[in-house]
């Protein structure tokens, strides 16, 4: 026992030697303030380090601190997240920051369960900040963790799995250095993006490879064992850009789904493709302009968007409306000058439609 207890040390102090060697120049490193550590937290969920950087810096420019994010209006914040995806994670910010303002005095909380209860910060993100910005003997177990741990005990249990959860926090909390825990999270956490990436590890260049079992056997290939991704749904969109005198119209989306809050032109939703002929006899399509009689209909401009679970495939429909025409729709949508539509936080979707179609 104690010559396992002597491996594991031995471990850790490799894996902590590289990182101090080798850890990334990011802007978020180096703070021990909670406030940054949640906001970088956040923003690198399901996005790239490359890609949520620039994010960073303007969310952190225009927000610098609590107060400033539980003040704002949301239209702003989710403004500022367009492109990032996972809108959630921004309206869940801005609850929690308010959350903070009205429960702890506009002071980010200091305690582990405190920082648990704030809405959208679950075990891994309270890890995170826990140990980073107060030193909390936490581990921060994420997709990194899981297979940098994976491979180097060679855990057999999918890593997605409840079981397999388990028993790689456990062997992380082995290892776990109860004077450096922030630096080690953040340690391991760089040796899975950097290092043992999962399709062609750079073994080579693994300061753990000596004490890699999969290494060792040769099965870095193999492991983690990972329960077959959730099939995708795929969605038929038609949206409908209406032009009328330099005015386009707009409505937020409201219900439980994608993009919750953001702008979007008149959508028809279908169960299957649809073309312009079968369009002009959708019912919904007739409802939205039976009164209004329409001087062009260009398109369709087609777009496929992935997201992780969902395939959009969209049809965009530019229709030229008639100066002054009364139309049905009125009520249900908000009219905008159409120079204006990017002020409005829409999905990115919506704004690679517009980018593309700018100067027509």
């Amino acid at each position: 026992m104690k010559r396992q207890q002597t491996t594991r040390h031995q471990i850790t102090q490799q894996l902590l030697s590289w990182y101090d060697e080798n850890k990334r120049d990011l802007p978020w490193r180096g703070t021990d303030d909670p406030y940054l550590v949640w906001v970088s937290e956040i923003i690198l969920q399901q996005t790239r380090v490359s890609q949520g950087w620039d994010y960073y810096v303007r969310f952190i420019r225009r927000f610098p601190n609590v107060a400033s994010l539980a003040n704002a209006n949301e239209e702003e914040v989710l403004k500022l997240w367009q492109g990032l995806g996972y809108y959630s994670r921004a309206r869940n910010m801005h609850a929690a920051a308010k959350d903070i303002v009205s429960r702890f005095n506009g002071k980010f909380p200091t305690s582990h369960t405190d920082i648990l209860s704030l809405k959208g910060i679950g075990e891994y993100t309270a890890a995170a900040i826990s140990s980073i910005a107060f030193n909390e003997p936490h581990v921060a177990v994420d997709g990194n963790v899981l297979r940098v741990i994976a491979r180097l005990f060679e855990v057999e249990e999918p890593v997605q799995s409840t079981k397999g959860k388990r028993i790689v926090k456990e062997l992380t909390k082995e290892l776990l250095p109860e004077e450096r825990p922030g630096a080690f999270n953040q340690a391991i956490m760089d040796l899975g993006s950097l290092i043992c990436i999962p399709r062609q590890p750079r073994c080579g260049d693994c300061p753990l490879a000596n004490s890699c079992m999969v290494y060792a056997t040769g099965r870095t290939e193999e492991l983690p064992i990972r329960i077959k991704k959730k099939k995708t749904r795929r969605r038929y969109f038609t949206y409908l850009h209406i032009r009328q005198n330099g005015n386009t119209y707009i409505r937020r989306r409201t219900d439980n789904d994608i993009w919750r809050n953001l702008y979007e032109f008149p959508l028809i939703e279908t169960d299957k493709p649809i073309e312009i002929e079968e369009l002009l006899q959708n019912d919904e399509y007739n409802q939205l302009f039976r009164e209004t009689t329409l001087l062009a209909i260009d398109g369709p401009f087609t777009y496929k968007h992935q997201l992780t679970h969902q395939q959009i495939h969209a049809n965009f429909y530019r229709l030229t409306m008639e100066k002054g025409a009364v139309h049905a729709f009125m009520d249900q949508y908000k009219q905008i000058v159409e120079e204006e539509i990017e002020r409005y936080p829409i999905s990115r979707l919506m704004h690679k439609y517009i980018e593309t179609n700018s100067n027509e």
